[in-house]
């Protein structure tokens, strides 16, 4: 079987010994460091402070992402439960139908003014705004950046799909927000993009303000809960969002350089590792430590570069070729105490939707650009043409 090379993606450090940054403290590239790193108690999340409740800051403030050594677990074991409660099977089974449902909706309103298929969720009126939205019973607000809107010379023709307008942020999130419980899974997968736009910090005030009313809308969508369950299932949400909608259009990037006859599992674990959606995190030092030749003090900013540690050539052999199956993993999940806790259901979200793509579509364009952000890779669009 014939494995294409697939390069590392623009930015994407050197692997190597840390290295001192004016910005960042000292950013880490080499897998064992970025692993020692997530394992060690003296390596911390820098803390959300918390606001008033039911705004942005109050949920950055009370999510375990976020959340000081001393509350992390007992916050991390809400989310965990709530996983638990989900089958990562019927996620992927639910991602598929309504992948296909919204397929064949593009394929029958090819007739309608094309950018209306690419953005117009189906449950929405044609012409009505998100502010319009808003006002729903029972959606509340839902942030004018939860669905983009592509310029007129990017309209699509007859029987082609924006992945990421169409898919990608919106069947994941949808999914997840109808089996969490949430009264209305469409003004929610609406919602949520509003505030991870604005979940780390440095957010533009206007940013900052449309998130601050989606949160007020997904909490008036989700189950009575004390607060801290309330905020933990909307974070799961959250941090579902962006990861997810990355690595869908990652892999339908990708997917047709690598062989066919590779699994949809197989393409994802390693479209994770050559260009992940989360190409970094970050961590405090709270001791001295040392890594690798480095002496290292407290109170040091650390930036963890998961895209060159996936790249690492002491953990991958020719690091920089798609294969299938290979031992070692991702670190793109994170590690240790607060690794992931959704990786499989993120997984099975993200399969859902490209085994259907891979079946039902031809080969996709180009991207049409990244969303800027300092640790994110997201498509702003990647267009798909349906058999």
């Amino acid at each position: 079987m014939s494995w294409p090379v697939i390069p590392a993606p623009p930015g994407t450090p050197p692997c190597g010994e840390p290295v001192p940054d004016p910005d960042d403290g000292w950013v880490v590239t080499r897998h064992a460091d970025v692993v020692a790193v997530l394992t060690d108690p003296r390596c911390v999340v820098p803390v959300a402070p918390g606001g008033p409740p039911g705004t942005l800051a109050w949920l950055r403030g009370t999510v375990s992402r976020f959340s000081a050594p001393d509350r992390h677990p007992d916050r991390r074991a809400i989310g965990v439960a709530a996983l638990a409660a989900l089958d990562p099977d019927d996620l992927r089974a639910a991602a598929a139908r309504l992948t296909e449902d919204t397929l064949e909706a593009a394929v029958r309103l090819t007739g309608a003014t094309p950018d209306a298929v690419a953005t117009r969720p189906p449950d929405r009126p044609a012409g009505e705004t998100l502010d319009a939205l808003a006002t729903r019973p029972g959606t509340g607000a839902a942030g004018e950046q939860a669905v983009p809107r592509p310029a007129a010379a990017e309209r699509r023709g007859p029987g082609r799909v924006d992945v990421m307008a169409r898919l990608a942020r919106r069947v994941p999130l949808e999914v997840l927000a109808a089996r969490l419980g949430l009264a209305d899974p469409a003004a929610a997968g609406a919602a949520v993009p509003a505030v991870a736009a604005a979940y780390h910090p440095g957010a533009d005030p206007a940013v900052v303000a449309r998130a601050d009313r989606a949160v007020a809308a997904l909490l008036a969508l989700s189950p009575p809960a004390p607060p801290e369950v309330a905020a933990n299932r909307i974070g799961l949400l959250v941090q579902a969002c962006d990861a997810t909608a990355g690595l869908i259009g990652a892999a339908v990037r990708h997917g047709r350089t690598a062989p066919a006859a590779v699994s949809t599992v197989d393409l994802l674990a390693e479209v994770l590792r050559l260009d992940p959606p989360v190409r970094a995190t970050r961590r405090l030092t709270t001791a001295p430590l040392r890594l690798g030749a480095r002496e290292i003090g407290p109170d040091v900013p650390l930036l963890l570069r998961f895209d060159a540690a996936n790249r690492d050539p002491a953990v991958h052999a020719d690091p920089d070729r798609f294969r299938a199956g290979r031992p070692g993993g991702t670190l793109t999940f994170g590690a240790g105490p607060r690794g992931c806790p959704g990786e499989r259901h993120a997984l099975a979200l993200a399969a859902g939707v490209v085994d259907v793509l891979r079946r039902r579509c031809g080969a996709a364009d180009a991207p049409a650009g990244y969303q800027p952000h300092p640790t994110l890779r997201i498509p702003t669009s990647l267009e798909v043409t349906v058999r």
